[in-house]
């Protein structure tokens, strides 16, 4: 059988094969990139921009004023200090339990890994009720916070329970993959030539888990900003005192304050596009350490 020649400048028979067989036609690829573009105005740059235009068409000053509102202020605050205490707790937590489960192998470990994921598959409404259940008035633990003057339900510390619940699983599932594929042998080594615990966790551990640690800390705080549902539930929706952001956005709308919700829904889309870009940032560092660190491995087995 005569071997195939293949002239200067030409692509390979093989290439041209597997090209064919894996590629798609101009059409389409048109096509499909037409679609999602279709998909992304209708979605998502249709609704961004009715609810800026909204918000501003009463003119900067109605729009200022709506934020500068007390209730509006206070529901700013008790937002930021939702994830405020939220994020920090999901990241001790989110850290220990991929330590624990990617590190060790222990009896309950699939039990942890099921309860991680459980805020993922329970409603919102549900886990508020689940609280309501625990620390209301009525509740399992209710009649012994009332006898100690202590109130969760219709209160902070309700809001920021729930916010803890619905947000935990996100810095624990983007770090859990990153902790199994490290492996131990650095650590390892770091141990051998007498570093202590902490000081292999912080100079070794810690910085091949940073990027993830950083992407999973992003996505905690967009979900504890916009929660709405758990939130709606243990909130008692208590103008200037356990109203969110979400809840304030709602009250405001029911009573046909229109530019109201949509200035304080605006601020809540800003915050959401502003952690799109730091993730954004964060993957595109990533990539790129990843790449880098792929080429030194190249270039220490070819040395």
């Amino acid at each position: 059988m005569a071997a195939s020649v293949t002239l200067p400048g030409q692509v390979p028979a093989s290439k041209r094969v597997a090209k064919a067989a894996t590629g798609e036609s101009g059409v389409v690829r048109w096509i499909l990139i037409g679609t999602a573009l279709i998909f992304l105005g209708v979605f998502i740059f249709l609704p961004l921009g009715i609810v800026f235009s909204q918000a501003f068409a009463k003119g900067v000053g109605t729009y200022w004023d709506s934020l500068r509102q007390p209730d509006a202020l206070a529901a700013i605050r008790l937002t930021l200090l939702a994830a405020g205490i939220a994020v920090p707790l999901n990241l001790v937590f989110g850290v220990a339990a991929a330590w624990a489960i990617g590190k060790f192998r222990f009896k309950g470990r699939s039990l942890l890994i099921t309860l991680i994921d459980l805020p993922l598959s329970v409603s919102p409404v549900v886990s508020g009720l689940i609280y309501v259940l625990l620390f209301g008035l009525q509740g399992l633990l209710g009649p012994w916070l009332i006898r100690h003057d202590l109130q969760v339900i219709f209160a902070v510390p309700g809001i920021v329970l729930a916010t803890i619940f619905v947000t935990f699983p996100f810095i624990a599932r983007e770090l859990i993959p990153l902790v199994e594929a490290q492996g131990q042998e650095e650590e390892e080594a770091a141990l051998a030539l007498g570093a202590s615990g902490w000081q292999t966790f912080f100079r070794v551990s810690l910085p091949n888990i940073k990027w993830g640690l950083l992407y999973g800390v992003i996505l905690c705080n967009a979900r504890a900003m916009g929660e709405f549902g758990a939130v709606s539930v243990v909130s008692g929706h208590i103008r200037g005192r356990t109203n969110t952001m979400p809840l304030h956005i709602e009250i405001l709308y029911n009573e046909y304050q229109f530019a109201a919700a949509f200035a304080v829904a605006s601020l809540l889309a800003m915050l959401a596009l502003t952690t799109l870009v730091v993730k954004s940032i964060v993957e595109w560092r990533g990539r790129r350490q990843l790449v880098r660190s792929a080429r030194q491995i190249e270039e220490e087995q070819y040395s």
